[in-house]
């Protein structure tokens, strides 16, 4: 385990309250701010931590501030302004983004935290709310070395997998890289079972024989059953993919990439939104074939 560190979290959402609790639990000292007080008072009443009424006062004294808000615009209100973690932010501190953004936003938080002492990482995650919860989560870095040598051994506490991808951004372009795979597979997965479905198979029986050959996914392990069953009340939501389905064709159209698949899935996604299915699973894509 790493040294008793004084650390802040701002963002107790799905991912970050759990989060902030593996680094209570792995000894650290930790002050958390939420936008919504009542979850910081849940979280209190389970953890050994403190909180913050403002992103400054919870960056003040913090060696590491960790965030993970919503988007962009959610980044940019805790760290910007009188009240924002910059503001608090300490000379030589670091300060940690595990919120999907847009890697131009990394690149200026990267360059606002230098202006005054302080350093920046873009640690985007994969792995959903299981894996915060369960501290198994992927993590794709970017940023300097020896910053990322200093906050890896606090970040390993809720993680299966941390990687240095690169300078400030790359992290948030691995992300996107991640999130073009996901929706492909999705799709993919979708088609296939319903095909099943169409041409009268067991889709149990299918899945169960090709998982073990060269079609096996991570999505067919864990969500053909509740595919083929019409559940989709949990996991990664839609509106969340297709924020960051949005932020990734931004960012292929700035660097003359062309992913054709990926725009086709981000309009599947918002028919699936037009069914009321905006806060259902990313694997909800298999409803869209059954209307």
């Amino acid at each position: 385990m790493s040294a008793v560190r004084s650390l802040s979290f701002v963002g107790l959402g799905v991912m970050g309250y759990p989060m902030a609790s593996h680094l209570v639990n792995a000894g650290h000292s930790v002050r958390v701010f939420n936008r919504t007080a009542s979850k910081a008072t849940s979280w209190l009443a389970e953890n050994a931590g403190t909180s913050a009424s403002t992103p400054r006062e919870a960056a003040e004294g913090s060696e590491i501030v960790f965030m993970c808000v919503g988007n962009d615009a959610d980044v940019s209100s805790v760290v910007y302004g009188d009240d924002g973690i910059l503001a608090g932010l300490e000379s030589g501190a670091v300060l940690v983004d595990h919120t999907t953004v847009s890697a131009v936003l990394a690149e200026e938080l990267a360059a606002a935290t230098l202006k005054q002492g302080c350093v920046f990482l873009d640690a985007p995650v994969s792995g959903g709310q299981a894996g915060a919860e369960n501290g198994q989560l992927t993590i794709m870095v970017g940023g300097e070395v020896e910053v990322f040598d200093q906050v890896e051994p606090v970040i390993a506490c809720y993680a299966k997998a941390v990687r240095l991808m690169g300078a400030a951004g790359s992290g948030q372009l691995t992300k996107m890289v991640n999130q073009i795979c996901i929706a492909g597979v999705l799709q993919g997965l979708a088609e296939a079972l319903h095909f099943a479905e169409q041409a009268g198979l067991d889709v149990g029986a299918v899945v169960e024989v090709i998982s073990k050959g060269a079609a096996q996914s991570w999505q067919m392990e864990n969500r053909s059953e509740t595919m083929a069953k019409g559940e989709f009340e949990f996991g990664f939501a839609v509106n969340w993919m297709r924020k960051d389905l949005d932020i990734t064709l931004r960012a292929a159209r700035s660097v003359d990439a062309r992913l054709p698949m990926t725009a086709l899935v981000d309009q599947f996604y918002a028919d699936v939104q037009s069914y009321g299915g905006g806060r259902w699973d990313t694997s909800s894509l298999i409803e869209r074939l059954r209307r």
